[in-house]
């Protein structure tokens, strides 16, 4: 018997006939033509991609880049959540496998934060789900509710992760077009009949990114109702509950459906307790729909660090002064960077929640966001959102993430106006 070693394998094939060994060694010199999934297709583009290669450029030519173009808060964590956090790290029995079971004393913190934060009782057993960030959930979630060939009713502009589970699980998209006339809401009347047959879902998110848009509760059971009548079921993405200036407080979906008959809400930790890279957040709703999701979500994972959870659920139950000096934070630059950009000439909405601005970007660029954002941070370091990487209809704006101290944006702002041969 004869033996073909490969030691770049790293270990040894062993065949028997001449005619194996030659079959072998064409594989290797001629090399194995790979095939990937189709599902692949539809996330090959990618403008964050583009925006991260043309950052890295920046670095290289040694500008400082000046990041406004993550959603990625700026601020601590609350000091009572990282005390959590640290001492889970000192309790051994927190270092193995978490599985739902162990995640109970999480789950009804959040039931509680619930009730005190929409008067709302929800089950912590059947209702609550944890998740590693909610764009981990809003992405598997498409795996649980859809087959291929099935429709989901996805905003157009809207975060790219909510089109990317969709393809994923084979499923189709239908956009819905938000337009600023409209206040940035869908017009649930004019999707076709033949659509609705088809679909398992819509997917709604207020206040909303990347336009900053806020919805009513009215519209919120105005949908559920909707929902109801073409058996769909009503997702909600919900990270800027608590980022609202000016007063405002941004109603639940699930306040418009107070027993769960069609809703799941996803929330996260990242936006409201600056806890971003530690990837918790959570989903509530219809029980059906969390076991269903918790299903997927057990071939995937094991939950993230018990530590994490112990962190944010001291997060949610302990002070929440942290969340207002937060909203006050991003209240404050929101109103120094429109005055930063007015005094530009550049007039841009006056934005009621979330930590953006959206927008418009002046006629010479209208038709390329990405090319102006790849080349303002090439030249200036000053990184912005290109509109087109949150669907069509978001050409021809950019997004700002007020994710640095005013001093900053007013750099930012400067070199800003330099690009664009325009006077501060």
């Amino acid at each position: 018997m004869g033996g073909l070693g490969f030691p770049h394998l790293g270990h040894c094939v062993v065949v028997n006939t001449k005619r194996k060994a030659v079959y072998l060694r064409s594989l290797f010199t001629e090399g194995i033509g790979m095939r990937f999934s189709r599902r692949l297709t539809p996330l090959a583009h990618n403008v964050f991609a583009q925006m991260d290669q043309a950052k890295a450029e920046a670095r290289a030519l040694g500008r400082t880049v000046i990041d406004l173009s993550l959603g990625s808060s700026d601020l601590s964590a609350p000091a009572h959540a990282l005390a959590a956090i640290e001492q889970s790290f000192r309790d051994t029995t927190s270092h193995g496998y978490l599985l739902f079971a162990a995640t109970q004393n999480f789950r009804l913190a959040v039931a509680q934060w619930i009730e005190q934060r929409f008067g709302l009782q929800v089950d912590p057993q059947t209702e609550v789900l944890p998740l590693i960030g909610s764009q981990e959930g809003t992405a598997h979630l498409p795996l649980a509710l859809m087959d291929p060939g099935d429709i989901a009713l996805i905003p157009n502009p809207g975060y790219p992760s909510h089109s990317g589970g969709v393809y994923l699980a084979g499923g189709e998209v239908y956009p819905l077009p938000l337009y600023p006339e409209a206040g940035f809401l869908p017009d649930l009347t004019a999707i076709p009949g033949e659509v609705l047959r088809r679909s398992r879902f819509l997917l709604l998110s207020y206040p909303h990114n990347p336009t900053t848009a806020t919805a009513t509760l009215s519209f919120f059971e105005e949908a559920v109702a909707f929902c109801q009548r073409h058996d769909l079921v009503l997702v909600h993405d919900f990270p800027y509950c608590d980022l609202a200036f000016d007063g405002y407080r941004p109603p639940s979906m699930l306040q418009a459906d107070p027993k769960r008959r069609v809703t799941i809400e996803f929330f996260t930790m990242s936006k409201s307790y600056h806890m971003g890279g530690f990837r918790i957040g959570f989903a509530v709703g219809n029980q059906e729909v969390i076991r269903a999701l918790r299903q997927v979500k057990a071939v995937v994972d094991f939950n993230q660090y018990r530590g994490i959870l112990d962190g944010a659920a001291a997060a949610l139950t302990g002070p929440q002064d942290c969340v207002q000096a937060g909203v006050d934070t991003f209240q404050e630059r929101r109103d120094k960077m429109l005055y930063y950009l007015d005094n530009l000439g550049w007039s841009v909405p006056r934005p009621e929640a979330t930590l953006y601005l959206w927008a418009a970007l002046p006629t010479p660029w209208r038709e390329d966001s990405i090319g102006f954002c790849t080349q303002l941070v090439r030249e200036t370091g000053v990184a912005l959102a290109p509109g087109s990487g949150f669907g069509s209809l978001g050409e021809g704006s950019v997004r700002f993430a007020l994710v640095h101290p005013p001093r900053v944006l007013a750099q930012a702002v400067t070199h800003l106006g330099e690009f664009m041969r325009v006077k501060v």
